[in-house]
């Protein structure tokens, strides 16, 4: 099944905005947040301006090195 990302862009948006939050909280750049999670800094970049949609097992990934809950990460959505 295809996933449409454009019907939920003001979640990923508001996803992006908080992710960017505690990255900035923890004192993290994208590039040290993503060789934490094994990812390029680019994509981080990108989850951050919501053009690409994160899996559910990234933003897990995401929250422990942010030192936060999932919960947070997905406030206000």
């Amino acid at each position: 099944m295809k996933h449409d990302k454009s019907k939920h862009i003001n979640k990923y948006i508001k996803l992006g905005q908080n992710i960017r939050h505690y990255r900035k909280l923890k004192k993290l750049s994208q590039e040290e947040l993503a060789f934490s999670i094994s990812s390029a800094r680019n994509y981080i970049g990108c989850i951050e301006r919501a053009e690409k949609a994160p899996s559910l097992a990234l933003i897990f990934d995401i929250a422990d090195v942010l030192g936060c809950k999932v919960n947070d990460l997905l406030k206000n959505l």
